[in-house]
């Protein structure tokens, strides 16, 4: 990575929720959802944010944008081109650190689509007062203008601008993601965290919205962040993509390196599980033995040590270096260098 390559850089974020128990509720533990994370996004590329279901993919991707609070510790470090001062190309901004009205300005650069349409949208408002809310708050558009970047937005996210007004429920699920789309692009962001947005939608239509999605980056210029645990998708979406685990990336490489020539073993484990429509392809799943352990009581040295096929005594006792092993292959593993880990072949 260049120093002029990043858009936004998280550097040793740490988000911890603290346990509570007894009449006094006092402080007995932490849960760590997301572990001195470090990784970064460049500019007009979609860094894909892969991993098993409570990871901590979603509690990261909410922390860069503060929704439920400043992270624990760490860094957030963004560029910013509308709040650059004359003769700049950017301003750099700490997220983590930034006052509330700097906040609020820098939801205009920075911007989130919800992994759920049926909650996201506010069930008593018209769409077109879900869309033109942020017009309105931010002043970018005030009264007639508001309405007709509306209408320009529903039909960029192919919609018709006549169902204005119209009520959420009156749409389907894949067009509330739409709605919910057209409301995070409506301040025209640098960067958008995309939380899942297709995994509660019908299989016929994800593919829609996907191909949206990089119809809209390839039209406005937009760099993405985008969660999901479903491996062929990110694998079709992402330029590079990162991997998590037990609240920590434990490896970021471009896509089709990662695929084909992985340096973790849980992202071996997690590539054996990827589909290949090809009846000759022949791939063995590796089956993970034991359960997650807790966030609120991890494992001394690696994380995955407890499931790790490969895991040997220095795995127990030392935590393993988040380094670059290479062409930015980031990895956090003993063995990196050693290991020959089977990928998947990409199509």
């Amino acid at each position: 990575m260049t120093e002029e390559s990043w858009l936004l850089e998280v550097r040793n974020m740490k988000k911890y929720f603290p346990v509570r128990k007894g009449i006094f509720k006092n402080v007995v533990g932490h849960i760590k959802a997301v572990d001195d994370v470090n990784l970064y996004i460049k500019e007009g590329e979609t860094l894909g944010l892969v991993g098993e279901s409570g990871c901590g993919k979603t509690t990261l991707g909410r922390s860069i944008l503060q929704l439920g609070g400043r992270p624990t510790a760490g860094d957030v470090l963004f560029r910013s081109k509308r709040l650059a001062d004359s003769g700049q190309a950017y301003k750099e901004i700490n997220i983590a650190s930034a006052s509330r009205n700097l906040l609020k300005s820098l939801r205009q650069d920075i911007q989130i689509i919800f992994q759920d349409p049926y909650s996201s949208l506010d069930p008593r408002m018209k769409v077109a007062s879900i869309i033109g809310e942020p017009l309105y708050v931010h002043g970018v558009a005030k009264g007639s203008e508001v309405e007709d970047r509306v209408r320009y937005l529903l039909e960029s996210v192919g919609l018709n601008p006549v169902h204005m007004g119209r009520f959420p429920h009156q749409f389907s699920g894949g067009q509330r993601q739409r709605i919910g789309i057209a409301r995070a692009i409506a301040l025209e962001p640098q960067l958008i965290i995309a939380d899942e947005p297709v995994s509660s939608l019908d299989v016929s239509i994800r593919a829609q919205v996907v191909n949206l999605l990089q119809d809209l980056q390839a039209r406005l210029g937009l760099t993405y962040l985008f969660i999901a645990h479903d491996l062929s998708l990110i694998k079709y979406i992402s330029d590079r993509i990162a991997v998590m685990y037990l609240g920590k990336v434990v490896e970021m490489a471009d896509a089709k390196e990662l695929f084909l020539n992985p340096k973790h073993p849980y992202t071996e484990a997690l590539m054996s599980a990827v589909p290949v429509p090809d009846p000759r392809y022949e791939i063995k799943q590796i089956l993970l033995s034991g359960d997650v352990p807790s966030p609120l009581n991890p494992p001394s040295g690696c994380y995955f040590h407890t499931r790790c096929p490969y895991s040997k005594d220095i795995c127990k006792r030392e935590l393993p270096q988040y380094r670059d092993i290479g062409g930015g292959h980031f990895v956090a593993c003993h063995y990196a260098d050693s290991l020959s880990l089977n990928g998947v072949r990409m199509n």
